[in-house]
């Protein structure tokens, strides 16, 4: 059982539909916490999408994650930096296409326990630079976009897509895990 479904018991169809657009609104906030990096910002995205799919598990957190993208793609500026659907044609469009993945990932451990979560978190924030790096190393030139970075090497991509937010990331999926670990923690003592 999730920690939301913990918390609210039987989950309607309303209730789910207010998870979802709460969760939308958490991560368009979290967005906007940003480190103005270049090409790609450091926000609070990453600890916000863990945090949803360890609260929410797999599928309503990755539904939340599409929420949030189609509501920036319509035009909201939901992203860092209050972009909209812009960025799907910028640097972050790799990430923003990952977070549903890493949603996912955090959302089956969701009822596993502090440990379990922290790995996953770890697990989902490594995998994330899959689609985060293969935006900008081709992807994008495929669909027929053009982004910063397309005509470095793997290594200049690395260093400046990946390598200063790896602790970051790290640390921010430790803390999701004990964010909500504690959470339902404390359900079980009040419950």
């Amino acid at each position: 059982m999730t920690l939301t479904a913990t918390a609210l018991g039987r989950m309607t169809v309303m209730k789910q539909a207010a998870l979802v657009l709460g969760g939308t609104v958490v991560l368009a906030l979290a967005s906007q916490v940003a480190v103005p990096f270049y090409p790609v910002p450091m926000t609070m995205t990453t600890f916000a999408v863990l945090s949803i799919g360890f609260a929410y598990g797999a599928r309503l957190g990755a539904l939340t994650v599409l929420a949030w993208l189609l509501e920036g793609a319509l035009g909201a500026p939901v992203f860092a930096n209050a972009m909209n659907g812009a960025a799907f044609f910028g640097p972050t469009a790799g990430f923003l296409i990952g977070f549903i993945g890493m949603a996912f990932l955090a959302g089956l451990a969701s009822e596993r326990g502090l440990a379990a979560m922290a790995g996953i978190g770890l697990l989902a924030s490594a995998l994330l630079y899959i689609p985060g790096l293969a935006w900008p190393m081709g992807l994008a030139e495929l669909v027929g976009v053009q982004v910063w970075g397309s005509d470095l090497a793997f290594p200049a991509l690395f260093d400046a897509f990946a390598a200063k937010f790896l602790l970051g990331d790290a640390v921010k999926a430790v803390l999701a895990a004990l964010l909500v670990s504690g959470g339902f923690a404390a359900l079980r003592r009040n419950g």
